[in-house]
């Protein structure tokens, strides 16, 4: 998800569970929150290094442990010897609880997660969200300003409250999360279950997947794998909505080839393939032999799935490697 919704629900679970912290806990918290999205200027040092570290060290348990720790010490430095430092015990769990928070939303989403970094390569992602969900933001939003504004009406016309402020938002707001989550993830089994049951040109499907759009719990976009070809279809669950299965956009797959095969033993598709949920090759003829290029699908036309990334390989006319890069997809 993005920053801005990141550190929000560090905010919100911050006053839910430590509600009479210190600012410095809450702000220490809020940034732990968000830091590990940080991963997402690798992008400025090119496809190779973005592929390896965007949503994985940072992203991994692992690395919330170094984040935390990394927070934690810092705040103890800065607050050494000032009034009204919290515990060394509250910040810590504060802080376990915003990073933690963070890996749990991402794990939500379409883009997958390398939970087990560095022990493990398999990434996970449950597709139940998008990359940017308005409803979870907007929620969010409210429970950390209404009670700002109720708190100032109160103390307008006299009334106090000896409660901690934000506390009753921040649950409500965090309950009210969790149910919508819960609801596309109802809503995420049926779509499923639904394009399971179709055929797609005379073929069975052999493996299916809905991604979560950001605009309505009720839209997705799925992508059914056949023997032959990748179906990409947008769905909607809103009442008098047919489910057409020819109405998909499909990507058929290249026939068995030398280049092909080639191209699948380099170190760039292979570190590829870790990554991408329906990878898609196409093999060209050139001038000096063949270029294989392969896609991920489920990346492609998602506005906002930020840069995506494409494998590359040249072949001589005898499907000999000549070269192999990632590099950056601008197809849309």
């Amino acid at each position: 998800m993005d920053v801005l919704t990141h550190g929000l629900a560090s905010y919100s679970i911050t006053r839910a569970f430590f509600p009479r912290t210190a600012r410095a806990t809450a702000l220490t918290a809020v940034l732990t929150g968000a830091a590990a999205d940080l991963d997402q200027f690798s992008m400025y040092a090119g496809p190779s290094a973005f592929l390896a570290w965007h949503r994985t060290a940072a992203h991994s348990i692992f690395g919330t442990l170094v984040i935390v720790t990394v927070f934690l010490v810092t705040a103890a430095l800065i607050t050494r010897g000032k009034p009204n430092r919290d515990g060394i015990r509250t910040v810590l769990f504060a802080l376990l609880a915003a990073g933690s928070l963070h890996v749990a939303m991402d794990l939500t989403q379409n883009e997958s997660v390398q939970l087990f970094w560095p022990f493990g390569a398999q990434r996970y992602s449950a597709d139940w969200v998008a990359r940017f969900d308005l409803w979870i933001l907007l929620i969010l939003l409210a429970g950390a300003l209404l009670p700002q504004l109720l708190a100032l009406v109160t103390e307008e016309i006299g009334a106090k409250s000896k409660a901690p402020r934000g506390r009753i938002g921040a649950i409500i707001a965090l309950l009210t999360v969790l149910l919508y989550v819960g609801a596309r993830f109802v809503f995420h089994s049926n779509v499923v279950a639904m394009m399971e049951s179709r055929t797609y040109r005379g073929e069975l499907p052999r493996r299916v997947a809905a991604f979560a759009e950001s605009d309505s719990p009720l839209h997705w976009r799925g992508i059914m794998e056949t023997e032959r070809a990748f179906h990409d279809l947008d769905l909607n669950l809103m009442s008098g909505s047919s489910f057409n299965p020819d109405a998909a956009v499909v990507y058929y797959k290249p026939e068995s080839s030398a280049p092909l095969d080639a191209a699948r033993t380099t170190e760039s598709v292979r570190r590829f393939l870790e990554a991408a949920k329906f990878p898609k090759a196409t093999v060209e003829k050139t001038s000096t032999g063949y270029r294989v290029q392969i896609r991920d699908i489920a990346q492609q036309q998602q506005a906002r799935s930020g840069p995506r990334v494409m494998a590359i390989v040249e072949t001589d006319a005898s499907a000999k490697v000549l070269s192999d890069e990632l590099a950056w997809d601008q197809e849309m």
